[in-house]
């Protein structure tokens, strides 16, 4: 799988070739690979608000008075950021040195709408020593790998009748009501965590989608509370919490 790093902001115009003849750009080069943003709020907005179609839509319209050209970008992207300018808001140790406004100004870099593009937004908190140096065996990758294999199972079988559908992420709104379908209890959970959080109509969809994928990797058919909860858990940079 292709893997493509991008760390300077510098770099980031080569996202979108504004030149009389367009050539694929890092969002393209990725297609059917990786696409990682280090530091994601230095890069400039304008830059990341130009992955927004490309996420929806898994391919790149460029325009120009004569002819348009279109270009694949079905990629994954993972993105790295502080959670805030000296790294140390939410700390449970250390106390972060940002002023008041900082932390906001900071994470409104990023957009709503290119955020709630993003299936998982992972907190990453410190690792403390005991941690480090405990002997305790943690589960295998080969374990983690045959279950992830399995649960690809589920969805090639799933999908079997629509060669150009793959895995879940890939399902329409209208797919998501059909194969997403939750109880009364996961309702009232999910309807919870809307109006709590503020969600939009696409993070709904997305949520749905990753708590599909949580419950094939616990082999489940249906979707059960504990995997909805943990795919809204899923959703920090959406809690009032990260606002500053």
């Amino acid at each position: 799988m292709l893997l493509t790093i991008i760390s300077n902001y510098n770099l980031a115009t080569t996202f979108e070739n504004n030149s009389i003849h367009p050539q694929p750009g890092e969002i393209s080069l990725a297609h059917n690979g990786v696409l990682f943003l280090d530091e994601l709020p230095e890069f400039k907005r304008a830059v990341l608000e130009v992955m927004r179609q490309p996420l929806e839509d898994r391919r790149v319209s460029i325009s120009r008075a004569k002819f348009s050209v279109e270009y694949p970008a079905s990629f994954m992207l993972v993105a790295s950021m502080n959670p805030c300018p000296c790294g140390f808001f939410n700390h449970p140790e250390k106390e972060c040195l940002c002023g008041p406004g900082v932390v906001q100004r900071y994470l409104s870099k990023i957009s709503g709408p290119l955020l709630d593009r993003i299936d998982l937004h992972v907190e990453v908190t410190p690792v403390n020593f005991s941690e480090l140096s405990s002997s305790r065996e943690e589960e295998k990758s080969s374990l983690i790998r045959d279950r992830v294999m399995k649960a690809r199972e589920v969805q090639d079988k799933r999908f079997e009748l629509n060669e150009m559908l793959h895995f879940n992420a890939q399902m329409s709104s209208n797919m998501v009501r059909q194969i997403c379908a939750i109880d009364q209890t996961g309702q009232l959970l999910i309807k919870s965590a809307m109006e709590k959080l503020g969600l939009s109509a696409r993070a709904y969809d997305r949520i749905l989608k990753v708590a599909r994928t949580i419950a094939d990797l616990a082999a489940s058919e249906a979707i059960e509370a504990e995997h909805l909860a943990e795919a809204i858990h899923y959703r920090s940079l959406d809690r009032d919490s990260w606002a500053g």
